[in-house]
């Protein structure tokens, strides 16, 4: 054979890993004509040093790929495995001789995810120039092992280099950390973050579309007096009670999860609030029945270290499709359910109500406005009249606020003043009524100089006698008006008044020697400390209406004959100690009639008038009588 024959074109020699350019022919030092010449040349030029250099360099790469710990393989243009190192067979259990002509994407799984695999195939066709993902692979012997992989071209060829991190280690370690992250440490429950996530990922899914019901459930609980473990037999043993409790809870969770399947997740989200969340939930009926497993669960005692402890649960539940649903929405109203079943009576479990939380959220609307509501005066007043039960004359009036809501409308004092005591603003909102009622009181005087005044009645929260100088506020606001003490009465509710000691009875006391008039709203329905009675600075009694609608109507029927005879009695009591008493809710020519013989004073009611505007008192002030 010919010198020539011998030398079949260039040769190319890919190196693994590609740290050296491939050595061809027509990178050799030219050789003299002919063909005997060429063949010696070529033979010589294989023997210089710079082709011993590229043998050894080769045969280093070569050693290098397969003493490597990082698990290698070289990939053809096709996707088959070349060659692999000992490092990649001993990753995947196997001999490397198993894995030659193999597949790349299927050693390392990358058909298992469809964007990976797209683009695994942008590197195979040199259109991208590096592929890592991360992937969870399987040892010949079934152990897991998890493998950050990385793909990319060899420079210089049409091949690739495989490279595979073994990152079990790292991961387990990652897996680890965010368990306890996202555990609770007492009751090794998931914990407010890791419940999140979980109700978060159920409310994106379309679970409706993979067969499930697209609907969500949540039973949100809290321990009805755990503080008083906590205070009386330490945090220790309120730490095993809480342990307990998620026992139980996980147990009643999963046994409705074998009966009805879905999915539960038991989570603790901080102090004594648990909360159970049902995926694919299948209606009301379900989380009704696991809201009574729990609390029957929960009821039963405790026995933690020979200490018998016994706890009860208050529950909010709420069950609703998962479309249109936000973890932040759903997380409010199971709030509001549960402050439902506590101010219910705990104990208990509660649905959420749409109705009732539609309540609350206008009561949460008038409670951001109210403040400033005040100070824009959106409030009237209008008054009702107390007449004289002997003669049928309107001797005075009572100042009923109503409050112009600009989205509500007109508003009855039931639906605000509740709120202002609570937020306070019942201070500022009394002495613009107070301060009204007078001047319109002075006002009537002094339009009918020749009529006997009408006294004016304003009501006063107790918060009035405890944040604010009212006996100052009433001082200044009569001297500036100009009404008479004498034509002023303030109305104090019964649990109010009975009991008061210290500063309200001390302002009590000084209105009274003012001159002002003091008396006891809703009479009868509250402590009825009649002993006490004696001892307040009090002038009338208003008896409540659920008394006098117990009285006989015009028929002649008496539904409770026990009220006449109780209400005869108070009567005769007040008079005794001084007082008038005032009858309110008087309806009925019949109730006006045995309210007259058995003594009342005044009476109120539709029977004589609803509360109306200024202008209509005006017109009743000296005319005939009102009803007798």
């Amino acid at each position: 054979m010919s010198a020539h024959t011998e030398g079949r074109g260039p040769a190319t020699v890919a190196a693994p890993g590609g740290a050296h350019p491939p050595v061809t022919d027509s990178q050799q030092p030219a050789a003299p004509s002919g063909p005997a010449e060429s063949g010696r040349s070529h033979r010589r030029a294989d023997r210089t040093p710079r082709g011993r250099t590229a043998g050894k360099q080769l045969a280093d790469y070569r050693a290098a790929f397969n003493a490597s710990q990082l698990a290698m393989a070289l990939v053809d243009h096709e996707g088959l495995v070349v060659s692999a190192n000992d490092a990649l067979a001993a990753l995947l259990g196997a001999e490397p001789d198993a894995l030659r002509s193999r597949p790349a994407a299927d050693l390392v799984d990358l058909a298992a995810d469809g964007r990976s695999l797209l683009a695994y195939g942008e590197v195979l066709n040199g259109r991208s120039p590096r592929l890592s993902c991360t992937r969870r692979l399987e040892h010949a012997d079934g152990h897991p092992v998890w493998a950050e992989v990385t793909v990319a071209p060899v420079p210089g060829g049409r091949r690739l280099l495989l490279s595979v991190a073994d990152i079990t280690d790292r991961r387990e370690l990652q897996a680890g950390l965010r368990h306890l992250q996202m555990h609770d440490p007492v009751t090794r429950l998931p914990n407010r973050a890791l419940f999140f996530e979980r109700l978060s990922g159920a409310l994106d899914s379309s679970s409706y579309e993979h067969g499930g019901t697209g609907r969500i459930g949540l039973c949100y609980l809290d321990l009805d007096g755990f503080k008083a473990v906590n205070d009386t037999l330490g945090h220790r043993m309120g730490d095993r009670l809480l342990t307990a409790v998620a026992s139980r809870l996980t147990e009643c969770a999963d046994r409705d999860g074998r009966a009805r399947g879905g999915t539960r997740l038991v989570a603790r989200l901080g102090g004594d609030e648990f909360a159970v969340l049902v995926e694919d939930s299948t209606g009301t009926e379900q989380l009704a029945d696991l809201a009574r497993s729990l609390l029957a669960a929960l009821q039963q005692p405790f026995d933690l270290s020979g200490q018998r402890l016994s706890v009860s649960a208050s529950i909010g539940v709420v069950e609703r499709a998962a479309d249109g649903t936000t973890a932040t929405g759903l997380m409010q109203d199971a709030d509001t359910t549960l402050y439902w079943a506590k101010a219910d009576g705990k104990a208990r479990w509660t649905f959420f109500d749409p109705e009732r939380n539609a309540h609350r959220m206008t009561r949460q609307a008038l409670s951001s406005t109210l403040r400033p509501a005040v100070d824009r005066e959106e409030f009237t007043l209008e008054y009702q009249p107390l007449v004289c039960m002997a003669d049928g004359a309107v001797r005075g009036v009572e100042a009923l606020v109503r409050w112009q809501h600009p989205q509500f409308g007109a508003l009855a004092p039931n639906r605000f003043i509740g709120i202002a005591e609570e937020d306070g603003s019942i201070v500022q909102l009394g002495r613009w009524i107070l301060r009204t009622a007078c001047r319109q009181a002075r006002t009537w005087e002094l339009g009918h100089p020749a009529d006997e005044p009408l006294f004016v009645s304003v009501n006063v929260a107790v918060r009035q006698l405890w944040d604010s100088d009212l006996v100052a506020d009433v001082a200044g606001i009569l001297h500036e008006t100009g009404l008479a003490p004498h034509l002023l009465q303030l109305e104090l509710t019964e649990s109010a008044v009975m009991g008061s000691a210290g500063r309200p009875l001390r302002v009590l006391q000084a209105l009274s020697d003012m001159g002002v008039r003091i008396a006891i709203d809703d009479f009868g329905t509250g402590y009825s400390n009649l002993a006490y009675l004696s001892r307040l600075p009090v002038s009338v009694l208003k008896l409540d209406g659920s008394f006098v609608r117990g009285f006989r109507y015009d028929d002649g029927t008496h539904p409770n004959p026990a009220d006449e005879t109780i209400v005869e009695a108070m009567v005769e009591l007040a008079h005794r100690l001084g007082l008038t008493v005032t009858a309110e809710c008087v309806e009925t020519s019949g109730q006006a009639e045995r309210l007259r013989r058995i003594g009342c004073d005044t009476g109120q009611g539709w029977l004589y008038s609803r509360a109306v505007a200024p202008d209509r008192i005006a017109g009743m002030i000296g005319t005939s009588p009102l009803a007798i």
